[in-house]
């Protein structure tokens, strides 16, 4: 049974921190204690720690205890909460009844005698014939292979436009491309059956190696009563929100910028979000959850508009955290309800800094001073800890500076480095030019990084120095009533973002859509002695400004970890070296986030266990199976199990937080690197042990620019890297 988090405890403000001493280079701050954390000699420091990138303090000063994080997919579920503050579930897996579409089956079975003489009119006697025998190779139900048909090389591009669009009207079960021709000067028109498509022949539905993928976002015959794009519901499984979008797309034939979505969701967890594609219909993406691994999709409905990032309150989250040792259930049951009442510091989560060996607010500092060629080298250069194919096309590069080369053996999933080297095969030595060919949500990832390093580091100093329980003088808080002496908030920063752009995102954190409703028209204040006096305001109104032109800083100590970081970096806050705006601080309007965070509708459970294979949370999947069998998520470790009802409507809580979502997605919890400091923890249980063993189930929400990871730290008082969490494991 849930329990509330509520609690009796008194509020306090004690914190503690990780390091000795703060690394700033201002004198005159005060050196705070630190507790330091011990016995981490087991892993070695390949990636960033939390105290690298200011995440120092912590609330209470309650003890820790152990407990594993994510050791099942399972464990870590992620349900998306709409603008409509309702929370999104996947309950059907079947498409509705749908007039007007056109089924392939109904297409093959018909005589095309006419759709031939058609295309006589417009193409010469060898392309009649390849075409004609090839759509009797596909109505005949070959078993054959059947392989694209290349047509004649033509070098004009609106006579290849009028045959595009010849296939769009009369041959919908066929796609067409355009492909290099046999000279610089000609194209040629490449047709085969739609991917997604099925017929007779068992072979059709395999893709060649190499096939480039096609333009078909949607038919010029599309029903005017639908609207043009298709919403469902994506529930997914150890796959990030890309990944699984890529499969799909691939399936259907269609390229990544058909698909919308508020935000992109952990990789390592089991999450269920909303999803638009332009004009497909919800039969051909039913028809997919049979061959899908580790996703299924379903709640179908046709909309006018498609999905933009940051379209959403925010994520409702079911962690399970297992083999709990705690002094007593008394230290758990403390932690648990302080975190409910009190809350956690609202840092980025090391999710925010990359899981590579380069942390990405380096990248930030190098392109925010300038140094386009050293920016470049950082992004393309080796690098610890990465797979060895990866590691040999860095030091390949490196070593023979041979771009072809090194792009044939580079994943294509390294969207960076491969539209750099592209860029620099056309203008070498344009390390400049090789940046901005990053997709612009990726290389904006760079310098919001670095913001969001700054912010860390000034959240933990206002907590070292000023507490966590009252505000006080200087601070910024959103401003209430008709308070005087007020600063307007800016608006949060819409960048000029596109879905096509934004392919890498299990890399991103927290990226804003071009097109995001403005955010109501919050203000700003600096605390004076009159406010303390009066008391109307008090520790959850306190935010702290991310860097930019159009923000103030607290009126405090504070203000200096900004300046004196940024100058150590040396990186002014005030003026650009250079004249490239997207990578100047001074080009950024910035904006405000709050300091502390409160998990919303939050429970918790204790439960015990015997079989750590058995799930401790119902997935939605559980939930359909259990009113309808169903094909199950293919999996490491198949998942049951039961849980309490979960709350569905969170508006009224979320809606405060609108003003927050400057980057404005979701990925709260992409995969986390690795960290070299864990705590002191107890001595493991033995996994694979029938002996009973505690869990502790929790259930919240947060708005979609927090951090659950960061809430479980305050939990357990611990690392909350992969690495760490895995060595619990074993």
């Amino acid at each position: 049974m849930w329990r509330c988090g509520v609690s009796s405890l008194k509020p306090n403000c004690y914190f503690h921190c990780k390091r000795n001493y703060l690394s700033l280079s201002k004198s005159n701050l005060t050196k705070h204690p630190i507790t330091k954390y011990s016995n981490y000699s087991s892993l070695t420091m390949t990636t960033i720690t939390e105290s690298d990138v200011g995440i120092l303090c912590f609330i209470s000063n309650l003890p820790g205890f152990r407990g594993i994080l994510k050791q099942r997919y399972s464990d870590f579920i992620v349900n998306e909460v709409d603008t409509e503050g309702n929370v999104v579930h996947l309950t059907s897996l079947d498409a509705p009844p749908e007039e007007g579409e056109t089924k392939i089956s109904d297409q093959l079975n018909k005589n095309y005698a006419s759709e031939i003489e058609k295309f006589r009119s417009l193409a010469c006697e060898i392309d009649v014939d390849q075409l004609e025998a090839f759509i009797n190779q596909i109505t005949s139900g070959s078993e054959e292979d059947i392989s694209p048909i290349v047509l004649s090389p033509d070098s004009d591009k609106s006579h290849r436009t009028a045959m595009h669009n010849f296939f769009k009207e009369n041959l919908r079960f066929l796609v067409t491309d355009t492909v290099d021709g046999p000279d610089s000067s000609s194209k040629c028109i490449r047709v085969r059956l739609n991917s997604g498509n099925k017929n007779k022949g068992r072979n059709s539905n395999k893709r060649k190696r190499g096939d480039r993928p096609y333009d078909s976002r949607g038919s010029s015959h599309w029903p005017a009563h639908l609207g043009n794009f298709l919403r469902f519901h994506l529930f997914k499984e150890n796959k990030d929100t890309q990944e699984a979008l890529g499969l799909i797309g691939k399936m259907l034939g269609i390229q990544p910028r058909s698909f919308g979505f508020a935000g992109t969701k952990d990789k390592r967890s089991v999450s269920t979000q909303r999803v638009t594609v332009f004009k497909q219909y919800a039969s051909r993406l039913a028809a997919l959850n049979d061959r899908l691994i580790g996703i299924k999709v379903g709640d179908f409905c046709y909309v006018k508009d498609d999905l933009l990032l940051g379209q959403l309150l925010g994520n409702r989250f079911t962690i399970v955290l297992r083999g709990v040792v705690a002094d007593s259930e008394d230290t758990i049951q403390a932690s648990a309800e302080s975190l409910g009442r009190h809350g956690f510091i609202n840092y980025f989560g090391l999710q925010r800094f990359g899981s590579g060996s380069i942390p990405t607010h380096h990248i930030g500092a190098t392109l925010l001073r300038g140094e386009w060629k050293a920016a470049a080298s950082t992004i393309l250069d080796p690098r610890e800890g990465e797979r060895n194919i990866i590691s040999k096309a860095r030091e390949y590069y490196k070593q023979t500076g041979d771009i072809d080369g090194t792009l044939k053996q580079l994943p294509r999933h390294l969207v960076a480095e491969r539209a750099m080297l592209q860029c620099l095969k056309k203008s070498p030595g344009n390390y400049l030019q090789a940046l901005k060919a990053i997709p612009r949500t990726l290389r904006m990832m760079y310098v919001h990084s670095y913001q969001s390093y700054l912010w860390n580091h000034a959240a933990s100093v206002r907590v070292q120095k000023y507490g966590s329980s009252e505000v006080v003088l200087g601070d910024l808080v959103y401003s209430k009533g008709d308070d005087a002496e007020k600063t307007e908030v800016v608006p949060p920063e819409h960048e000029d973002n596109s879905l096509e752009d934004a392919y890498d995102c299990g890399q991103l954190d927290e990226i804003s859509g071009k097109d995001l409703p403005l955010e109501k028209n919050n203000l700003v204040k600096v605390i004076t002695a009159s406010d303390i006096s009066t008391g109307n305001y008090n520790i959850e109104d306190v935010v702290l400004p991310m860097t930019g032109s159009r923000i103030i800083y607290p009126m405090n100590e504070v203000a200096d970890v900004y300046r004196d970081m940024a100058k150590k970096d040396g990186i002014s806050l005030t003026e650009s070296v250079h004249n490239i705006k997207e990578f100047s601080i001074i080009s950024m309007t910035g904006s405000y986030r709050r300091v502390f965070q409160k998990p919303i509708d939050f429970r918790w459970d204790l439960l015990s266990y015997t079989d750590g294979n058995l799930a401790l949370s119902e997935t939605d999947i559980d939930k359909i199976a259990k009113t309808k069998p169903v094909n199950p998520v293919k999996e490491e470790n198949p998942t049951n199990g039961t849980e309490g009802k979960e709350p569905f409507n969170h508006l009224e809580q979320l809606e405060s937080f609108e003003d927050e979502k400057k980057f404005s997605t979701d990925d709260n919890e992409v995969e986390v690197s690795r960290e070299a400091e864990p705590p002191q923890v107890h001595s493991p249980p033995d996994l694979n042990s029938l002996e009973p063993q505690k869990a502790l189930k929790l259930a919240f929400t947060l708005p979609a620019s927090c951090y659950a990871t960061m809430a479980i730290r305050e939990l357990l008082k611990t690392s909350t890297s992969v690495a760490f969490h895995k060595t619990l494991n074993q």
